[in-house]
């Protein structure tokens, strides 16, 4: 994980930050050879299709998806 002094930062914050949102990579910020802070970008949401896409029309139901599950709860 690459790292930068708070010095070093300071004068050249924007092009880090810019750097940071393009590679995605984290980076540690020093002070004195000492890490103090991790900048990380945000991870964005993926979307359902995103994450369930591949598994559109394979997916097979055994029985109604809509029935309830009393035999799994019990009597209440």
């Amino acid at each position: 994980m690459p790292s930068i002094s708070k010095s070093k930062l300071k004068a050249n914050m924007l092009r880090v930050f810019r750097d940071i949102e393009e590679t995605g990579e984290e980076l540690i910020v020093t002070d004195h050879n000492r890490p103090v802070l991790r900048i990380q970008p945000i991870a964005q949401k993926k979307t359902v299709k995103e994450v369930f896409g591949t598994m559109q029309g394979k997916v097979i139901y055994r029985e109604d998806v809509n029935a309830p599950t009393t035999d799994e709860w019990g009597e209440l």
